[in-house]
């Protein structure tokens, strides 16, 4: 089994890093494996709602010229989502939220590519606003049908300088019970995935309220 963790800060070894390697630390410890790719460094656009992946049915977004499509792939081989994000004015990082907007629009379209995959979300705050960023984390997650572990506390943790989430001794914790949980119920979902059937999908009902 793989998680796939998906950084949304420039900084390569900033407290989110850290955040995400707590968790990481767990997961190997349960035979998982692991990969982090840092998506705070790159240049995302976000999404133009041209609804060329519904039209292709290609698994891809339109835009070609950034690591958006091979990311997405990268997602739908992996057993289990992590992402994590800075607090950017007490909400997630532009960065990030482009590339979900794009990658997790592309698996709606295209028959929800991460449906009951295991996700969760970290987040690394100076002060205050960690909650609001991992809620909106979190909606990908919910939104796309996927199962979601929790901690013994929101899975934030503290630090302004590179590493000071270190210090942060519940935030630790916060993060290695998340990885503990998160490894569990990927062999729970794995070890009965060969006695229970799992409901099918449904055709979404799209309600408008404008006619």
């Amino acid at each position: 089994m793989k998680v796939a963790a998906f950084n949304g800060s420039p900084r390569k070894k900033g407290n989110t890093t850290g955040c995400l390697n707590t968790v990481f630390g767990e997961l190997n410890k349960a035979g998982i494996e692991t990969e982090m790719i840092l998506v705070g460094k790159n240049k995302i656009r976000g999404c133009m709602a041209c609804y060329t992946c519904l039209k292709e049915q290609n698994e891809k977004c339109v835009f070609d010229d950034d690591p958006v499509n091979e990311w997405i792939q990268k997602m739908k081989a992996a057993d289990g989502i992590l992402l994590g994000s800075p607090v950017h004015y007490s909400g997630v990082a532009g960065t990030i939220k482009s590339f979900l907007d794009r990658a997790f629009f592309v698996s709606t379209m295209n028959g929800n590519l991460f449906r009951h995959k295991v996700g969760a979300s970290v987040a690394a705050v100076r002060r205050t606003g960690g909650i609001p960023t991992i809620d909106t984390l979190n909606h990908y997650i919910t939104y796309s049908e996927m199962f979601m572990p929790s901690a013994n506390y929101w899975t934030v943790a503290h630090g302004r300088e590179p590493g000071e989430m270190e210090q942060d001794a519940e935030g630790k914790q916060i993060m290695e019970v998340l990885g503990r949980n998160m490894a569990w119920l990927m062999k729970v979902i794995e070890a009965g995935s060969t006695k229970v059937s799992p409901p099918a999908m449904v055709d979404k009902i799209a309600t408008n309220f404008i006619r």
